[in-house]
């Protein structure tokens, strides 16, 4: 069996098994990707890259799109605002 990952999402540490994208991490983690201007929630939609809706911080970098990142151990990864 793999090693599982360690991920830090929004202050929370996860395991998530390796090849797991960001964006599905954070959607088993039941964390949101973005907060829109309106203040809502928002999470992956297409899983593609393209609607850009999986946008969070990820090491430290903003507006990354999550569904294109896979998860490596001691990740940080935090809502967008």
């Amino acid at each position: 069996m793999p090693k599982l990952l360690s991920i830090l999402i929004n202050n929370v540490t996860y395991q998530v098994a390796p090849g797991t994208t960001v964006a599905a991490a954070m959607l088993l983690a039941q964390q949101p990707s973005r907060i829109s201007v309106d203040g809502d929630p928002r999470v992956a939609l297409c899983g593609m890259g393209i609607c850009f809706e999986c946008r969070a911080v990820v090491n430290g970098t903003s507006h990354r799109r999550t569904c294109q990142i896979l998860c490596e151990d001691n990740m940080t990864v935090e809502t967008n605002s």
